[in-house]
């Protein structure tokens, strides 16, 4: 089996079982200063979005999530 790709079409459950290491590079693009533009073109933000469209109520907008870690890392 090869390795799940950005071109790769995962199902949910497959997004739901890595949505810890989204939110890990996403916690890693928020600390090395990356701007919100550069973000929101990352896999992380884009797998991240999906959840939320997909299951709004169990995953928070990524956008929530960024200024979550914005303000976790400026404490």
């Amino acid at each position: 089996m090869s390795p799940a790709s950005f071109t790769t079409s995962l199902t949910i459950g497959e997004l739901e079982a890595s949505f810890p290491l989204y939110c890990k590079a996403l916690r890693i693009l928020v600390r090395e200063e990356q701007t919100i533009e550069q973000i929101k073109r990352s896999v992380c933000w884009h797998r991240l979005a999906i959840l939320h469209h997909c299951l709004p109520r169990q995953y928070k907008d990524p956008n929530h999530l960024y200024f979550l870690f914005k303000r976790e890392l400026s404490a």
